[in-house]
């Protein structure tokens, strides 16, 4: 039984002292590849380092919102110059946070269409954070794929139901974390319980979130399983079923990524 973790960030510098031990407990979890993600496009040597530590290991190119007062002219050409690199699969991430503003909104907003930009001219997915600008993101994914779709990825869902459900209709896929362990996170296993299940994967969002009963500690790849189990509880899937979904939609939303053979026979 494999899991992949769609979203992790191990470049920081809380995996400066012991990466190499993180990446031998995922292979004993049974993780069977990560997407290591870019939240600065500065960083991308930083990223691309780790993605070359392992066959299983993949990549994204993109700017954070909070960091999007860090690229304030980002273009779409800017974010395409890494997207030839075999291991960068995905754009992002992107998208909006009005709950912090570390960038203001007109930067976020500006950030986040060159990235969709970058989408149409790239060909992969975009893989974006979204949190208390529900409206503001319905607007935007609507006008967008009504002038083409694109693949769009929700990662660590937190948001509303409307939005769930409007991004559901438009093709998005989800992804849930470790919140979806948290004791008072009732609405967002409500939400984990009826998106499309052929659209939803797993993720720690590394360094962050660590799933119960790890909550508050420094979370890594190989407590993705946690996040599996949990999803199967609420799905009512056994946990080789979830595995089984989560990996295929991986692969099926991120279609750049080779996928083992042995779990393509699976």
């Amino acid at each position: 039984m494999m899991f992949v973790d769609s979203h992790v960030n191990l470049h920081g510098e809380k995996f400066s002292g012991d990466l190499s031990e993180v990446m031998i407990r995922s292979v004993e979890a049974n993780v069977s590849a990560m997407l290591n993600i870019c939240c600065n496009i500065k960083d991308m040597a930083a990223v691309l380092e780790v993605a070359d530590m392992a066959e299983n290991m993949w990549a994204s190119v993109g700017t954070h919102p909070h960091d999007a007062k860090d690229n304030p002219n980002i273009s779409a050409s800017d974010i395409c110059a890494f997207t030839d690199h075999p291991k960068v699969i995905g754009i992002g991430e992107t998208g909006l946070d009005f709950h912090y503003n570390y960038s203001d909104r007109d930067a976020q907003l500006f950030n986040f269409q060159a990235h969709i930009e970058a989408v149409r001219d790239s060909g992969l997915p975009l893989i974006i954070h979204t949190r208390n600008a529900d409206d503001d993101m319905e607007e935007i994914l609507t006008r967008e794929m009504a002038k083409g779709e694109f693949k769009a990825l929700l990662h660590c869902y937190t948001s509303g139901e409307r939005l769930a459900r409007a991004a559901a209709e438009l093709g998005c896929y989800f992804s849930m974390s470790g919140i979806i362990t948290f004791k008072n996170a009732h609405d967002v296993r409500e939400i984990a319980s009826w998106i499309p299940e052929d659209r939803i994967m797993i993720e720690t969002d590394c360094p962050y979130l660590a799933p119960v009963p790890h909550r508050g500690q420094r979370c890594e790849p190989s407590m993705v399983p946690l996040v599996a189990d949990k999803l199967a509880e609420i799905r009512g899937w056994s946990l080789e079923e979830t595995a089984i979904k989560t990996t295929n939609a991986f692969y099926t939303f991120f279609d750049k990524a080779v996928r083992p053979e042995i779990e393509a026979q699976a």
